[in-house]
């Protein structure tokens, strides 16, 4: 079976072919790490700058100080609101006028901002992402515009009431865990946030040691190399000049073990469905068991041939959807099952869910299921890496995480590998752990939910 390729911290060049790309990484003396992946036959290119730090990672001394949890959303958005030499309007032009798609992302562990353009346009966009990421200035009255944004994103969220459902489950899943934090903070800690504070944030979280940019497409390596390290010696901040040693960080994965928050929990809202999930602990993403999870996940409620689908909505017409999913850390995770439904089915669509968990913790799965799910990975997986956007964040999450890179094949040889012993067994612990119930909505109407 082959194995994945490996990016040690101290290896300062890698070259390799993958998956009909040629993949290189350079790892700077700076702790800046680069890697590229050339795509032939592409006429664009799509850059990531990933700063390993995500919502987990506010300062945890400061957790009861005003303004702390939601920082790491709150810069992110602040990072396109100007620069000494850019402000937040030349800063959107200078990425529509070359018609490039951009855009950032606040996750639990991480922080994405990107674009994709055109082969011709990598200069610009690598200059523009640089600017942002390594100058911002973080104007005051920049500053009081985005939280008024931010608190309206926050309420578009809340008008959501599968997204409130979603961020219920994680902090009743998680607990006092850290991972449990909604990412985007609550709006009493955006209205008391500080300049200060998220400032000093951002200068104690951002620099060459923590920064990952990736480029997947129409593009040279020793080239794009050369256009960051310009661009971020020509900062005006010092802290980012790359001439100074830095150690390149990534996160451990080390597993820990979660206390759960909240066996039920309800959240009354008017509405005509329920949005009902059920939590538990998951994998974390370096769990060597993740292939046979990946494959649970399929068949139980991974697409419309799925058990949960075929059982609820197919057979029974209790719902218009409903699917498992996991999410997966460095050191933990959440598996979860979930279904829009009338109040007055919540408590039999939270049964069947159930049933269908522990048969399949019971009984594991079929040889038909086993070879379905197999086709379908397969095929969602190669469909997904004809695109760069894919291929871009490949490398980061790999340089970022476990510092393992696996291809197509490789990843595909170790779903093929997976038993249906391999299945029921991993299905059997996750039923087997405590379980947490959500419900948002008119839960009154449902009458009890057994939890």
């Amino acid at each position: 079976m082959r194995e994945p390729i490996l990016l040690p911290l101290d290896q300062p060049e890698l070259s390799v072919d993958l998956s009909g790309g040629l993949v290189r990484r350079t790892v700077h003396p700076s702790g800046l790490r680069v890697l590229t992946e050339f795509m032939p036959g592409a006429r664009s290119a799509t850059i990531g700058f990933w700063v390993g730090v995500g919502s987990r990672d506010e300062q945890a001394e400061n957790n009861d100080a005003p303004g702390s949890l939601g920082s790491t959303h709150f810069l992110e958005h602040l990072l396109f609101k100007g620069t000494p030499t850019r402000d937040a309007f030349e800063i959107a032009t200078s990425f529509d006028r070359i018609g490039a798609e951009h855009n950032a992302l606040t996750a639990k562990e991480y922080t994405c901002y990107y674009a994709k353009v055109r082969d011709a346009d990598v200069t610009q966009a690598v200059t523009v992402l640089t600017d942002m990421v390594a100058n911002s200035v973080i104007d005051k009255d920049e500053f009081e515009m985005e939280r008024g944004v931010i608190l309206e994103e926050i309420a578009m969220a809340s008008d959501d009431l599968a997204d409130v459902a979603g961020e219920r489950l994680f902090e009743a899943v998680f607990g006092e865990h850290t991972l449990g934090r909604p990412i985007g903070g609550h709006p009493e800690t955006i209205k008391a946030a500080k300049r200060d504070d998220v400032m000093l944030h951002y200068r104690e979280q951002y620099d060459p040691s923590t920064l990952v940019v990736t480029a997947a497409g129409a593009v040279d390596h020793d080239a794009f190399v050369d256009l960051v390290l310009t661009a971020l010696n020509a900062s005006p901040e010092e802290r980012w000049h790359t001439d100074r040693p830095g150690t390149p960080v990534r996160r451990a994965q080390v597993p820990t073990s979660i206390t759960r928050g909240e066996k039920l929990h309800i959240t009354e809202r008017p509405s005509e469905q329920i949005n009902l999930m059920i939590g538990m602990e998951g994998l974390h993403s370096n769990d060597p068991r993740r292939f046979a999870y990946g494959i649970m996940n399929s068949v139980l409620g991974g697409g419309m041939s799925s058990r949960l689908f075929q059982e609820i909505r197919e057979k029974r017409g209790l719902a218009y959807t409903a699917y498992s999913f996991g999410a997966s850390y460095s050191d933990a995770g959440l598996f979860g099952i979930y279904a829009g439904c009338a109040p007055e089915r919540a408590q039999e669509v939270l049964e069947l869910s159930r049933i269908e968990l522990n048969k399949m913790a019971a009984e594991g799965v079929t040889e038909e299921e086993l070879e379905r799910s197999l086709g379908q990975i397969a095929g969602s997986s190669a469909l997904a890496l004809e695109d760069s956007d894919t291929r871009m964040s490949r490398l980061a999450r790999a340089e970022i995480g476990s510092g393992e890179l696996y291809d197509l094949d490789t990843s595909l040889e170790r779903f093929h590998a997976v038993t249906a012993e391999d299945i029921r067994s991993i299905a059997a612990e996750i039923a087997a752990r405590p379980q947490t119930v959500v419900a948002v909505g008119e839960v009154s109407r449902a009458g009890s939910l057994d939890a």
